[in-house]
């Protein structure tokens, strides 16, 4: 049985209730958001086994900041935070609502740092690439959190840990970056589907600990070895995916799905908790 259908099978059963499941998506290339493949098919399919959230909120790669902050506005800018794609790429929009009183809302949720409310940054390649297969009549408020460069994985964990009763008010909480993102290492050879051993040990090692709810080697990565630093040269891209496990409650299902490595050092593996 394929990994896509394991996860059909498994929303289709799963009971309703009024918490909110909650994502890590492993986004890749921007040109995902234009193009109809196994990807964005699969977020497309996600999007109609899970309940229809009341809002959604994007926890990007791409909008990594000194501080914490959240769009507030009421609409906000498609943002084409990349180079050297079709002009294709750069024509979408996808005019999605924000929404400021939710905004409003979330600076009181989190008391482990001061959150700011921004009315300047937009919808990031992290997020709309992936959110228009989800919901392409962009009719569901869409809102972003930034990632705070000078905060520790384990801050990054308190702080969803924090806004976890948005899941209880229709909030669907997405994470969007890559368990396994090193650029410098790209093999075009390997583009369309492919990882180097390292990067798909370093893959199923962060799966295991993730279906095993051992989120301490996660939040301290540095400490599983040199083959987690190809994997994690920078954090920004990892950083997502601390905030869907902190957002998990112990009970929680956990299903694995687009769990597939591209270019030798990109894994587009991805979570559903709940």
């Amino acid at each position: 049985m394929s990994a896509l259908s394991q996860f059909r099978n498994l929303t289709q059963r799963l009971p309703q209730t009024d918490l909110m499941p909650t994502l890590f998506i492993g986004h890749g290339s921007p040109m995902n958001g234009i193009e109809h493949n196994e990807f964005s098919q699969s977020w497309a399919d996600l999007a109609k086994h899970i309940p229809v959230p009341k809002a959604v909120l994007v926890v990007s790669a791409h909008w990594y900041t000194r501080g914490t902050f959240v769009t507030a506005m009421d609409f906000p800018s498609t943002i084409h935070d990349f180079g050297g794609f079709p002009q294709a790429l750069f024509d979408v929009q996808y005019p999605a609502p924000g929404d400021a009183r939710l905004a409003a809302e979330i600076p009181s949720l989190i008391h482990s740092t001061t959150v700011g409310l921004d009315h300047d940054w937009g919808l990031d390649h992290g997020t709309w690439t992936i959110v228009r297969h989800m919901y392409p009549e962009a009719n569901i408020p869409v809102l972003q959190l930034s990632i705070d460069y000078t905060k520790a994985p384990e801050e990054h964990y308190e702080i969803a840990k924090e806004i976890y009763g948005l899941r209880k008010k229709g909030v669907l909480v997405i994470g969007s970056g890559n368990m396994v993102h090193n650029l410098r290492m790209l093999s075009w050879e390997m583009i369309h589907g492919g990882g180097y051993d390292w990067a798909n040990e370093m893959n199923d090692k962060f799966k295991s600990l993730i279906a095993n709810g051992d989120h301490k080697p996660l939040m301290n990565y540095r400490s599983l070895g040199s083959d987690a630093m190809l994997a994690i040269p920078t954090p920004e891209h990892y950083l997502p995916l601390i905030y869907t496990l902190g957002l998990k409650k112990e009970q929680e299902e956990i299903t694995f799905f687009n769990d597939k490595a591209v270019g030798g050092s990109l894994t587009m593996t991805s979570v559903l908790v709940g």
